[in-house]
């Protein structure tokens, strides 16, 4: 096997500081199983190697020019925000089209928030799914109305090209990136690394949790769902009903889908069935369980119903899945 996957983030005039952190901090914390050596060496770029100014008060300096895009295997384009034509006429300018000129047909394209404004304006994303921050949806359409834009999801995988959505749903997409490329295993040790969730579901409109406020050493009343949805989580594998959980949080089936809406942005059964579907993901991955276990196990009863809900969720049946994400594991 080769050395660490070679990744190019490519720093545009007025780049997002926090964005362009991203890659470098969580690609970079992923470390071989084995040996505990870097997976991704990732470098910085600009579109002339000389300094840019970003969106904060400060610029930076970089020590690679737009010839890096040539030794790249993934090239990430995090969110700029100045005038640039790709975002206010959905055109490249002639030193970006010089530069994306340079990155080999094999490369896999990665943008994170409004970087998804370039990889459409280049015409990587026509006819293919993407998102980008959901305050730039509106524009987004009316400049590449051929792109199929989905402003909700935290971002999207159409093999060769990913994007993200806005702001930390970068990190999402990076820990998805090492999780394609690795496995649970590794992303999971890198999200403990970076104390972030290895996985959120919902879309970029979710709520995000804040800790059950507690009140003479029990939990207070006040109305949420946290304490029914980590009771859920503790029992996939088990027959989970609405009434079960509402009964859990002390409501109303009726006032429990209400609050469970608000603060996830799903329903009850579609989270459930995303809890599930991740429990299932991790078990392929790292036990030999068989199928009929694994489906057991995370809660979907059978193994017919595993993969009905697999291809639905994820387009692969679940012996694809393993052999992909389990392939040349030592």
């Amino acid at each position: 096997m080769g050395g660490p996957h070679r990744v190019a983030v490519l720093a545009l005039g007025g780049v997002v500081a926090f964005e362009l952190a991203i890659p470098s901090r969580i690609l970079g914390s992923a470390k071989d199983p084995v040996d505990d050596g870097p997976l991704y060496e990732v470098a910085t770029c600009t579109l002339d190697g000389g300094p840019v100014a970003t969106s904060a008060d400060f610029r930076i300096s970089v020590d690679h020019g737009p010839e890096l895009l040539e030794w790249a295997e993934t090239v990430i384009v995090p969110a700029a925000y100045e005038g640039r034509p790709w975002f206010t006429e959905g055109r490249l300018s002639e030193p970006m089209a010089a530069a994306l000129a340079r990155i080999r047909p094999s490369t896999r394209m990665v943008s994170i928030c409004t970087g998804s404004f370039v990889l459409a304006a280049a015409g990587l994303l026509d006819g293919r799914p993407a998102t980008t921050h959901w305050r730039h949806t509106d524009r987004f359409r009316r400049l590449f109305p051929a792109v199929l834009l989905d402003p909700d999801v935290l971002f999207t995988d159409d093999g060769d090209v990913l994007t993200s959505g806005g702001v930390a749903a970068g990190v999402d997409l990076c820990l998805h990136l090492v999780r394609r490329d690795h496995g649970s295993a590794v992303a999971n040790q890198v999200a403990r690394t970076c104390i972030v969730p290895p996985w959120r579901d919902g879309g970029q409109s979710q709520y995000v949790d804040l800790p059950v406020p507690r009140q003479n050493g029990a939990a207070a009343d006040t109305g949420g769902t946290a304490a029914a949805r980590a009771w859920a989580l503790a029992r996939l594998g088990e027959p989970l009903g609405l009434r079960e959980l509402a009964g859990q949080a002390g409501m109303s089936v009726r006032t429990f889908t209400r609050r469970f809406r608000d603060e996830v942005g799903t329903s009850p059964g579609q989270w459930l069935l995303l809890q599930r579907a991740e429990r299932a993901r991790q078990l392929l991955e790292t036990t030999d369980m068989t199928v009929d276990q694994v489906a057991r196990a995370a809660g979907f009863g059978t193994a017919a119903s595993l993969r009905a809900r697999m291809r639905e969720l994820l387009g692969v049946a679940p012996s694809s899945y393993r052999r992909t994400f389990r392939a040349g594991r030592v």
